[in-house]
């Protein structure tokens, strides 16, 4: 007795059924595929965030009273800052680490701008600058659209947009008791943090 084989349309029927069962897999596949990434992407982005409120709190954390000069051998304060002033952010800063013992200062020149949507950090490798005095540029993030200061500048509780104040002389190397940063981040809306000065 011979077997019957199958018909061409129970072959057809079968491979359709195939075909469709191929497509959902591959598209959940492909589902998986695309979550994944964008969860890699999203974390990235957090790490970069994470890094530079890191950086910004240690610097400030760590701010100096050390008045330096600028390139053409203006002083400038210790900490300065203010609305429509460039960098954003510049102040001296302690703790820089020495693990070779080179004869330098521990202290360093820090300075933070908004660069075409992009949190940039500047060290200057001198306190005091030369006229080709050049920082080392460090990206922290994109998708900065906003960088906002304020300074707490005594015990009184009041709070202003620059520093150091309008009556500071020249070179002043008072700081404010607290700094209030806030980042406006795509993807992640406003972060603030308060950071006590020196502490």
């Amino acid at each position: 007795m011979h077997g019957r084989g199958f018909t061409l349309i129970e072959l057809l029927v079968a491979l359709t059924i195939f075909a469709v069962l191929s497509l959902l897999a591959y598209g959940g596949l492909a589902s998986v595929l695309d979550g994944s990434a964008l969860a890699g992407a999203h974390s990235a982005r957090l790490g970069a965030l994470q890094r530079t409120v890191t950086h910004l709190v240690d610097d400030l954390a760590q701010a100096g009273t050390r008045p330096v000069r600028d390139a053409f051998g203006d002083p400038l304060p210790a900490l300065g800052a203010g609305v429509g002033v460039t960098p954003a952010l510049e102040l001296t800063r302690g703790g820089w680490r020495n693990p070779t013992g080179q004869p330098r200062s521990s202290l360093q020149r820090i300075g933070y701008d908004l660069v075409d949507r992009t949190l940039v950090r500047r060290v200057w490798p001198v306190l005091d600058r030369a006229p080709d005095s050049t920082p080392l540029e460090q990206r922290l993030l994109d998708g900065v659209t906003a960088f906002e200061l304020r300074f707490r500048g005594d015990r009184q509780g009041r709070w202003a947009s620059a520093w150091p104040p309008a009556d500071a002389p020249p070179g002043d190397p008072t700081l404010p008791l607290a700094v209030e940063l806030a980042l406006e981040v795509e993807g992640f809306g406003r972060i603030t943090r308060l950071v006590l000065i020196g502490g």
